[in-house]
């Protein structure tokens, strides 16, 4: 182990363990982390300490959809545990993944997933108007009638059956913060803030609750590389770079934006809610406070993006 090197947040999506519809299962879903984490292994050799978040969104789905089938039977997963759940299997597969990479390659390097909560505000405006949905489709006498049972806050999804949904926070404060720093700068590679971590409010004596909520993966992510001192927050997606007016005839793909050119952009609508905004707005947050460079790449052009050969680099005015 070394504490040399630079520290890189890099944030992959739950999605990207999903290859394609018929490739869902567990083992596929490792073979598709086993993927990511030879580019993972690449920035290892070139000298970078690696703390690697990543989504659940599926995952989560998953858990949710047993227990829904089994809800006569048991009491449902709270979407707390859930996250948990998720950290636990993922950061499995990721810590399989990268020691058989390392074996591979003769490096003498361990990975390690730390189980994370994330303090949000209880006063978050989000708790009033949860907008997060969950689970399956349902038709409306299911759904209400599950709602009445436990509690659940629903509504009608675009005409394609209801569902549950749940608050989004934003994300305040990473609990095990100290430990993963230290972690990272001792040289493993960091599995950490899985699913935007766990959300986590701090009750009038200061403990800590789990809470039914979803944190953005991506900002969280922000979150921890700025708390860190990251030299580098690198988002990983589906595409290779971030465009302007994306799909009509004036595309143009970016090498590089400043912090002003990103923020202008966002504000102009460049950039699709859910997807690209949630990552450019946490990358300006990260400069904002302090970050030196951010990075918007797919996984297989990450060596080339740091060679600054590919990839869409966003750095300081």
């Amino acid at each position: 182990m070394t504490s040399a090197g630079r520290i890189a947040v890099v944030a992959v999506g739950g999605n990207s363990l999903i290859a394609d519809e018929t490739r869902k299962s567990i083992p596929d879903q490792y073979q598709a982390a086993a993927t990511s984490s030879h580019y993972v292994a690449e920035m290892v050799v070139a000298g970078w300490n690696v703390i690697l978040t990543h989504g659940n969104g599926p995952q989560v789905g998953f858990i949710l959809r047993r227990s829904e089938l089994a809800i006569e039977e048991l009491a449902p997963v709270p979407m707390d545990y859930a996250g948990a759940d998720t950290q636990g299997a993922i950061g499995y597969m990721f810590q399989r993944a990268l020691h058989n990479e390392f074996r591979r390659r003769d490096l003498h390097r361990r990975a390690i997933a730390v189980v994370t909560q994330v303090v949000v505000d209880p006063d978050d405006p989000a708790f009033d108007e949860p907008t997060k949905p969950i689970g399956s489709h349902m038709d409306e006498a299911t759904a209400r009638r599950r709602a009445e049972r436990h509690g659940w806050t629903i509504r009608e999804d675009a005409g394609r059956g209801w569902r549950r949904v749940v608050p989004s926070p934003f994300p305040k404060a990473i609990v095990e913060l100290d430990e993963i720093a230290c972690l990272a700068r001792a040289g493993f590679i960091v599995i950490a803030c899985g699913g935007g971590g766990i959300p986590v409010v701090a009750d009038e004596a200061g403990d800590l609750q789990g809470v039914e909520a979803v944190i953005d993966k991506d900002f969280a992510s922000g979150l921890l590389a700025q708390d860190v001192g990251a030299d580098l927050f690198l988002l990983s997606t589906a595409v290779d770079q971030v465009a302007i007016n994306f799909n009509l005839p004036e595309e143009r793909w970016l090498d590089r934006m400043s912090l002003s050119e990103a923020k202008r952009y966002l504000a102009q609508g460049h950039f699709a809610a859910g997807s690209m905004a949630p990552k450019v707005e946490a990358l300006i947050g990260f400069l904002e406070n302090g970050g030196k460079q951010g990075l918007i790449t797919n996984p297989a052009n990450i060596s080339r993006a740091l060679r600054g050969e590919s990839g869409t680099l966003i750095l300081p005015d």
